[in-house]
């Protein structure tokens, strides 16, 4: 898995790679991208390690549009208990720093894709 620092992105750019969130950047990050996608994860979990190619796939494609963000639950335990995150994969669409969608499981590249459409 390739994740970026939040701190390595300039402003105003739309990385091609999903950012490591974490609870202290986590406000910077999802009010710095009108849309992002974070990703509530852990490295233990199946279906979280088979939907991490799509994001990176998603990333690179949609870059200029969308940026995508990860947390692992695991480091960064109140963030997933604020959003009530109780089973991963568990996937948060923001618009202007507000959750607007949610998303929960094992996604086809191509559900996504459709979901995110709907929030451009």
């Amino acid at each position: 898995m390739t994740e970026i620092e939040l701190k390595d992105v300039k402003a105003g750019e739309y990385p091609d790679k999903p950012v490591c969130v974490t609870e202290a950047n986590f406000e910077e990050f999802k009010k710095r991208f009108p849309v992002s996608l974070i990703d509530f994860w852990a490295p233990w979990c199946g279906p979280c390690m088979r939907l991490t190619p799509i994001i990176e796939e998603l990333a690179r494609d949609m870059k200029g549009k969308v940026v995508f963000g990860k947390i692992n639950v695991d480091d960064n335990q109140a963030i997933a208990k604020t959003f009530g995150v109780h089973a991963i994969p568990a996937m948060f669409i923001f618009k202007k720093g507000e959750v607007v969608d949610q998303v929960f499981g094992l996604l086809p590249k191509g559900k996504l894709l459709l979901k995110l459409k709907e929030h451009l």
